[in-house]
């Protein structure tokens, strides 16, 4: 059927110098960008709200859970970007060794981790917002019927991604500088109003979930083993632990600015395995805090650090808080959105997604279709779907897109063991198998509903491949798409 035809690790090494993306980005650039998506809805919200629906002051603990499973994928990332520097990452790795079909699987997955990923973020950004300048709820924040602050940061943040790469890594790095003197003031300041017997139990005694949602809202493998649903305990750490892992899923936004980056092959390791490790201490420390100053069940699910703040008299770091979160999360949306260019464009120069995709601007050099077209899809579903929904959705996506490259770095080494490779994953395929392992049991922790909605993507995304991508492939037509103007 030709579904499992691969792409030619060469011709993909040679697409660097195509010139069709521009190289402006150092390694500063790529942690500031690493930074820049990594923290964010983790720490100003996720945090807040896992501690108090599913694992109490023990979300601590699924921090440290979540940091321990994508610390394990990003070694596979590592391994790979810095192998095969390109736009696309995980897509055109799985393009090269596993085939087109699993390609097309991830790449979509991919589309749906991003896209949500903003939703979330430019939710939790209105929420802030509104809390720091006292903007109606009915449009800023979860009450919201419409979002419209959602919307509109979603707009002009897509401005400037399409007007150019060094234009986003400008803004991404002053808003990171924000935002982690924010985080360090929230460990440094909060520290001295954690009260152990808020941390008392520190895993709260199961109980039932009380959700109305039945067997849709339970975690699939209590689920598959006719539990009956529960919150907090040991499985609401590890199904918190899923869903904050959306939280860590940023570093492999990094793998797909290898057409961008001066040195890939040197800086795309070292900031995608640095930014981890220092947005790993600084969410274990301030999901710490958090639950140190409040009881969980008391915090607010809208803006909890903010809030945590006020409740100890602590009104201006409240208002400051409020302000790193929005500059904060305002470079998460900017990573992502520009994110979701690249992998359309590595999609669209394919043939699998309409090749005008794959072309870049002829002034800006930025996929500037894809990055428009994906931002309006964006501002759709921040403007109606809750946190909540949305952010599990982000997870299982990361995480399957995960398990595919955990498993394309003991191919590749089969498959072209002569590849330089400057970064190689220690122990493998032991490490690479444990991470695929270990994302599945995260994905597994994802309630039923979640996994049906995955599966209805997936089934949607199998129909328009076999419908349109296989037919439209570079390998079903004469010739391959002309590439975009070159800088």
């Amino acid at each position: 059927m030709g579904i499992t035809r691969t792409l030619d690790v060469d011709e993909i090494l040679a697409r660097q110098e195509s010139g069709e993306l521009k190289r402006h980005l150092r390694g500063r650039d790529l942690v500031g960008f690493g930074v820049g998506i990594i923290i964010g809805t983790g720490i100003f919200t996720l945090a807040g709200v896992e501690a108090k629906t599913h694992a109490g002051p023990a979300v601590t603990l699924s921090f440290v859970i979540g940091a321990v499973v994508a610390a394990l994928a990003a070694l596979c990332y590592a391994e790979l970007a810095s192998s095969v520097p390109t736009a696309g990452s995980a897509y055109t790795y799985a393009f090269a060794t596993l085939g087109e079909v699993f390609a097309w699987v991830i790449g979509w997955d991919l589309l749906l981790e991003f896209a949500l990923g903003a939703a979330v973020v430019s939710r939790g950004w209105s929420g802030y917002l509104a809390n720091l300048l006292g903007l109606p709820s009915q449009w800023f924040g979860e009450d919201a019927t419409v979002n419209v602050g959602a919307v509109a940061i979603i707009a002009v943040l897509t401005v400037v991604a399409v007007l150019g790469i060094r234009e986003s890594a400008w803004l991404t790095n002053v808003l990171v500088v924000v935002k982690v003197s924010v985080c360090v003031l929230i460990v440094a300041v909060g520290a001295f109003f954690v009260r152990k017997a808020n941390l008392v139990p520190f895993i709260p005694p199961a109980q039932p979930s009380g959700s109305d949602g039945g067997v849709l809202k339970q975690p699939v493998i209590q689920a598959g083993l006719g539990l009956s649903p529960s919150v907090y305990g040991f499985a609401g750490v590890v199904s918190a632990a899923a869903i904050v892992f959306f939280a860590y899923t940023g570093f492999e936004a990094l793998a797909n600015l290898g057409e961008e980056t001066r040195n890939p092959r040197k800086d795309l390791r070292v900031g995608i395995l640095g930014a981890l490790a220092v947005c790993a201490v600084l969410y274990i420390a301030v999901s710490f805090v958090l639950t140190g100053m409040v009881p969980f069940t008391d915090i607010d699910a809208g803006a909890p650090l903010a809030a945590a703040f006020d409740s100890v008299g602590q009104h201006w770091i409240g208002a400051l808080i409020s302000v790193g979160a929005v500059t904060g999360l305002t470079s998460v949306m900017m990573v992502e959105l520009v994110t979701i260019g690249r992998i359309g464009f590595a999609m669209g120069r394919d043939g699998l997604l309409p090749k005008r995709l794959g072309r870049t601007h002829p002034k800006w050099g930025t996929p500037h279709l894809m990055t428009i077209g994906g931002a309006v899809v964006i501002a759709v579903l921040a403007a109606f779907v809750p946190i909540t929904e949305l952010s599990d959705m982000v997870s299982i996506g990361a995480l399957s897109a995960m398990i595919i490259v955990a498993i394309a770095v003991p191919v590749l080494r089969r498959k072209r063991p002569d590849l330089r490779r400057p970064f190689t994953v220690p122990f493998s395929p032991v490490v690479p198998i444990v991470a695929a392992l270990a994302c599945f049991y995260l994905m597994l922790n994802l309630d039923v509903l979640t996994w049906i909605r995955f599966a209805v993507w997936l089934a949607l995304g199998l129909v328009i491949y076999f419908g349109y991508g296989r037919k439209h492939s570079r390998f079903a037509t004469p010739t391959v798409a002309e590439p975009g103007p070159r800088s």
